[in-house]
């Protein structure tokens, strides 16, 4: 009895077709993902097919795109901060001098801190002048802001400076000229703008202002 010839089989999918399959399947995940964690402009993507359709006729319905100058981006300038930082730290440096002086005669710290606009450099009533009184009587004083205005000087003219006046919850007092708080913050503060200006700082780039008793640092609980 003759045996029936077995029926040929089908042939397989090669091999490297199954990996070149994984590999499409895992840059079209790579390409998803990318596309996910990115913005896109619908109207430069709507200009990218129009080109294509229009170049390569790949795509249908596409709208030719123009280049146009209303489209152009401007860049917003990168602002250099070294020169103002270089500037900062020799202020620091002078701050940290004028602190070891004031140590020697357990005087009061002079203290530099950053602000929101810039930084802050606040010198002790104490030590400019004396109660009640709005004249700078301190050589000390004198010539750290010298050097303060030196500094500043060479800083960009776009960095302005307010002095601003304070005092503590006491009244100037009776042989005082000034008639309350308002007016002796405000001469004080108007007193180191006039030294700033006589140093060498633009008038232009400064400003004073009062605060009177309040703000204070302390609680005024305490002569200290």
């Amino acid at each position: 009895m003759a045996k029936k010839k077995c029926p040929d089989c089908p042939e397989c999918m090669p091999e490297w077709l199954a990996a070149f399959g994984d590999l499409m399947s895992l840059l079209l995940c790579f390409f998803v993902l990318l596309l996910s964690m990115s913005t896109m402009d619908a109207k430069k993507v709507e200009e990218a097919m129009g080109s294509l359709a229009g170049a390569m006729s790949v795509l249908e319905g596409g709208t030719m795109s123009e280049v146009s100058h209303k489209r152009i981006q401007i860049a917003t300038p990168v602002e250099e901060t070294t020169e103002t930082d270089d500037q900062v730290n020799k202020i620091q440096e002078a701050v940290s001098e004028m602190n070891e002086m004031q140590q020697k005669g357990h005087g009061p710290e002079v203290t530099l801190e950053d602000a929101e606009a810039g930084f802050v450099i606040k010198l002790p009533s104490s030590l400019l002048f004396k109660a009640g009184s709005a004249t700078i009587d301190s050589e000390d004083a004198l010539l750290f802001l010298k050097r303060i205005s030196l500094l500043v000087d060479n800083m960009p003219n776009d960095i302005d400076l307010s002095v601003r006046g304070y005092t503590d919850d006491l009244p100037p007092g009776k042989d005082s000229p000034y008639k309350n708080n308002w007016e002796l913050s405000g001469a004080r503060a108007i007193s180191v703008l006039q030294e700033l200006i006589l140093d060498g700082v633009n008038p232009a780039r400064i400003s004073a202002a009062a605060f009177s008793q309040y703000h204070p640092l302390a609680t005024n609980a305490t002569k200290e």
